[in-house]
């Protein structure tokens, strides 16, 4: 069973993703601020939030920024196709995904999945390396831990699997397309804005100087790339 919390000023909207999310295997909590959000996260063990911008008491960027200082659980944003500095405002904050207004209920549903199959890991089956290293970067695909310089790094579930698909193919350049498509699992929608944001996102917490980069690397039309011998 999984733990969804939906926070939305708007009733009607709640109501709608309750029915798209209508699904044996979720158990789904709702909250109509940004407060009222943190407080159900605190008392219950959400497993994945989606949560709208613009609400009064605390909207939803200021309740993802005091989130992400105690959780890592994935969070979509709900939007408005009016608010893209929002959205990457959101992302840069630590969302991992976003749905648009009016909704398609196939997309709603296929976003909470993937993202929910992303955290907890799902699709065993696959033998890869427990422990991947790049120069001072060590990841952890048992306990999805981030070392860098043998300091912990947080990062998003997102974040997470965009660094470590990377690191698995160091020194190779990848388009935002591509990476997009290899972590969403879809055919990429705006994709050269949502990869930027969170590669600079992850800089921010493996780079001593994000500006200059050691590892997470640039290629001027081309897309980015995680420079470094494997280990």
């Amino acid at each position: 069973m999984y733990n969804i919390l939906i926070c939305d000023d708007d009733k009607d909207i709640i109501n709608a993703l309750k029915i798209y999310l209508s699904d044996s295997s979720y158990k789904l909590f709702e909250a109509f601020n940004g407060k009222e959000a943190l407080s159900v996260i605190d008392s219950e063990d959400i497993h994945l939030v989606l949560m709208d911008i613009m609400m009064p008491e605390m909207d939803g960027i200021s309740a993802m920024v005091k989130l992400r200082e105690r959780s890592n659980i994935p969070v979509i944003l709900i939007t408005a196709k009016s608010e893209d500095n929002d959205k990457i405002l959101g992302l840069n904050v630590g969302a991992d995904d976003y749905i648009t207004k009016p909704f398609n209920p196939v997309e709603v549903a296929a976003r909470v999945r993937s993202q929910l199959r992303r955290y907890f890991q799902l699709g065993a089956g696959e033998i890869k390396p427990k422990t991947l290293r790049v120069g001072g970067i060590e990841i952890d695909d048992n306990t999805k831990t981030v070392l860098c310089d043998g300091q912990a790094a947080m990062l998003t579930p997102t974040e997470y699997e965009i660094l470590k698909f990377l690191m698995q193919n160091t020194n190779k350049v990848f388009s935002p397309k591509e990476i997009y498509r290899e972590i969403w699992r879809e055919s990429p929608t705006d994709s050269d804005n949502t990869i930027a944001v969170h590669v600079r996102h992850i800089r921010e917490k493996i780079e001593i100087n994000p500006a200059e980069p050691r590892y997470l690397k640039a290629v001027w039309g081309h897309g980015y790339m995680m420079e470094g011998e494997k280990r």
